[in-house]
């Protein structure tokens, strides 16, 4: 007969935390058994109701019989089961959330901000858009008493189309001598807050965005301002004048919607666009407002629509190709990933 190894299994149970710490050792008493068998098998507390089991195969391939010792464990009359808590839950659930790394997080303000954007840009093109469709209807159908003139219809569209074209010219001069030479190069001497609104409007477009806004937003509220009012007088008033008035307001309006779609969205990716991504021309202005950004060629172009023939102008027609290859090859490495 040989002593088994199955005591150090018993007694692996008993000295757990929970039953040591209050168990007396009296109570603790051996037990001696025999078994032939390979199997073997230890039960314990059998006084108090509480059987653990402890089971071993014996290293002999072949039948032994073999003594083993166990503990029974007898527990005394006021003595209750402890209840040991689950150690993982409470882990888990005293365990605070990871905080979010620095790149997660920028990634939501961004996202954040193209949403209130977004929404911005959404709401004011559907209103102005509504308005100027209302206004036109109601002006050359209803106020005319059913007699359309078509004298003012002629002279609002060759107004219109004037007023798109004229802005591009407009834009382009404000940008380059006022908002440029004027404006953001006050010299540093002579910059205060007093005169921030006046040297920090468009340096705020050339400097990282915070939030969804920017100070150079402000122009789109001054170049607003005039179509309100011809749009208001050509309304109101009939007349050949009015109408001229009513279309070059109308026109001013429209190069404002583009130019918001255009270069806030396409440009500077303030907002999803959806297709007018894909139209090719429209992705050369936007490359070329780029270049603009990068400060080459003495800053063109100036303009937004009519960029890439200002860059060609300036003799950077190859850098403009250019970069508009490497955009396409990040786009088709995108899509590959």
């Amino acid at each position: 007969m040989k002593q088994c190894t199955s005591t150090r299994s018993c007694q692996q149970v008993v000295n757990t935390p929970h039953c040591v710490a209050r168990l007396p050792r009296a109570s603790v008493k051996p037990c001696v058994k025999q078994s032939t068998k390979k199997h073997v098998t230890c039960t314990l507390g059998k006084s108090s109701g509480t059987i653990f089991r402890s089971t071993r195969h014996t290293a002999s391939s072949e039948p032994s019989s073999c003594t083993f010792v166990c503990y029974a464990l007898e527990t005394p009359e006021n003595f209750t089961t402890p209840v040991v808590p689950d150690i993982e839950e409470h882990d888990q659930a005293s365990t605070p959330a990871p905080a979010l790394s620095r790149a997660e997080r920028r990634r939501q303000d961004k996202q954040r901000q193209r949403t209130q954007y977004l929404l911005s840009a959404c709401l004011a093109t559907f209103g102005v858009s509504s308005l100027a469709v209302f206004a036109v209807v109601h002006r050359f159908s209803f106020q005319s008493g059913g007699n359309i003139p078509y004298d003012e219809i002629l002279a609002t569209l060759a107004l219109t189309i004037g007023a798109v074209v004229g802005m591009e010219m407009w834009a382009r001069w404000a940008h380059r001598d006022l908002w440029h030479d004027w404006m953001w190069n006050i010299p540093e001497e002579n910059r205060a807050e007093w005169n921030k609104p006046i040297w920090g409007l468009h340096e705020s477009h050339h400097m990282p965005r915070e939030g969804a806004f920017e100070a150079n937003d402000v122009f789109a509220i001054t170049n607003a301002l005039p179509a309100i009012g011809l749009l208001a007088y050509g309304y109101f008033c009939p007349g050949l004048l009015p109408g001229c008035c009513f279309g070059a307001g109308l026109g001013i309006t429209i190069y404002g919607m583009a130019y918001m779609f255009v270069h806030d969205g396409l440009v500077h990716r303030r907002f999803p666009t959806g297709p007018i991504e894909e139209v090719p021309y429209l992705k050369r202005v936007a490359m070329a407002h780029k270049l603009h950004h990068s400060g080459k060629y003495g800053g063109v172009p100036w303009g937004l629509f009519l960029g890439p023939q200002e860059v060609e102008e300036a003799g950077g027609l190859a850098e403009l190709d250019k970069m508009l290859a490497d955009e396409e090859a990040r786009k088709a490495l995108a899509e590959q990933i």
